[in-house]
């Protein structure tokens, strides 16, 4: 402690924001956007594939290991569906990423940053990795 210490203002703890609802709407207007352009439904409702994946995708977020911490699936290292499932909705949400900048601009956006900001942790943690073994063959 400081001589300063008690006229600086304290530190606040970081606050833990719940994702997975934002998530949630994200991907279930994606597979809007997929099964209305793929399928030719209209309105809100899903044709049965799209609508058993996206019943499955939901249940398993809501289990995700990660709790409320986790990164978004596209990104994520352990992915809580099977092989076959996380193929189909990797594809989906590929394939719909220019249509949705088109019709949901503001979230495809903020998607993309939170991507990019999963990519940029994934280097910096990869960094301090690769600086902690050079050290340790240094001795």
């Amino acid at each position: 402690m400081g001589i300063f210490s008690r006229f600086l203002p304290k530190r606040k703890p970081v606050e833990i924001k719940n994702n997975v609802p934002k998530e949630k709407e994200e991907i279930r207007k994606t597979f809007g956007v997929y099964c209305h352009s793929h399928h030719n439904t209209s309105g809100s409702k899903l044709c049965p594939k799209c609508t058993a994946l996206l019943t499955t995708v939901m249940t398993k977020i809501s289990r995700c290991p990660y709790g409320i911490t986790k990164p978004i699936c596209e990104r994520c290292d352990r992915p809580c569906f099977g092989t076959k499932q996380t193929k189909e909705f990797r594809s989906i949400m590929q394939s719909t990423q220019k249509k949705m900048f088109l019709r949901h601009p503001m979230l495809a956006f903020k998607h993309k940053m939170k991507s990019w900001g999963v990519d940029y942790a994934k280097h910096e943690q990869e960094k301090k990795q690769a600086a902690k073994a050079k050290a340790r063959s240094k001795k």
